[in-house]
């Protein structure tokens, strides 16, 4: 009970001490709204990259033909070398032979068309089509890697792969996410200063306060707390808008874009659950941020 008093008292303290620094606190929430802004848009820009690069991992195959007329030995001992390279995800590891190339072949085609009928002409040893394997990959970064991997194997005639997508796209994912990585770690930075500032200003308004309490006893816990109370409750303030925002905003730009991110071939990550998730990110992010600025200048300033 005596517990629950001191904490209720630690928040009131903690309140109090806001309005009492008003203009810095507003300062400091200000400054955290900025930041979390743009920590929102960071985390939405790389989930939607993220989810973005997982899809072209499912769709970015590599396929590899085998000569036509390797034995069924041959085949799976091909198989077998496949297991082996480690980028290659085994259990989506895919094989069509001959026939089944074929048969998927003329269900797309025409009936009537002259294809169709050359292709029902064939046998299963006049059929010219090399059975091929369907090859996922776990990264799609060492798909270049993985391709002369697969190359390299006996029987192995051709291997085919949007190498051109890879270079060219994930690359510049990449510097754009970083860049916004830095950005953001700046902007968080600037927000801790602040917030050691409006501690700062507490602590010297207190400072007779604090010393009656060190002469009698009180713990350095007990004397840390309100402020690291105040701290959090600046982090929260300052992630209510950018909460708001983002739950709006990101809501509002998937309905206009039609759940695509400058391009239909990008495919923006549906907002619920995904803007709940960040919301929390944005909550705690703001209240680490907060208590981090607060403990960090009532260790330095009041050195207890």
């Amino acid at each position: 009970m005596k517990a629950i008093r001191i904490f209720r008292r630690n928040i009131a303290s903690a309140f109090k001490s806001i309005f009492r620094n008003f203009s810095l606190s507003v300062a400091s929430i200000t400054c955290t709204i900025i930041t979390l802004i743009i920590v929102a848009i960071a985390v939405i820009f790389s989930a939607n990259i993220n989810n973005f690069t997982s899809e072209l991992e499912k769709t970015l195959t590599i396929i590899a033909y085998v000569d036509k007329n390797s034995t069924e030995e041959e085949i799976n001992s091909v198989k077998s070398r496949l297991l082996e390279i480690r980028n290659i995800k085994s259990d989506e590891l895919l094989y069509k032979s001959k026939e089944t190339i074929k048969e998927e072949t003329m269900k797309k085609t025409d009936k009537n068309s002259a294809l169709y009928a050359v292709m029902n002409s064939w046998t299963e040893k006049t059929n010219p089509l090399e059975p091929e394997f369907v090859i996922t990959v776990k990264d799609v970064n060492k798909l270049s890697e993985t391709a002369k991997s697969i190359e390299s194997i006996e029987n192995i005639t051709n291997v085919k792969y949007s190498e051109s997508v890879v270079k060219k796209m994930i690359p510049v994912f990449d510097v754009v996410e970083k860049i916004t990585l830095v950005i953001m770690g700046g902007l968080l930075f600037v927000t801790i200063l602040l917030i050691c500032n409006t501690i700062k200003l507490t602590i010297f308004a207190r400072r007779n306060e604090i010393e009656i309490m060190r002469l009698v006893g009180i713990s350095n816990f007990v004397i840390k707390l309100p402020f690291v109370i105040e701290g959090l409750f600046l982090g929260i303030f300052g992630a209510v808008i950018p909460i708001i925002a983002s739950i709006w905003g990101y809501t509002l730009m998937y309905d206009e874009l039609e759940g695509y991110l400058f391009t239909n071939f990008i495919k923006m990550i549906e907002p619920f659950p995904f803007t709940i998730y960040l919301s929390g990110i944005l909550l705690i992010v703001g209240a680490v941020v907060g208590m981090i600025g607060s403990y960090t200048t009532v260790r330095k300033y009041l050195k207890i």
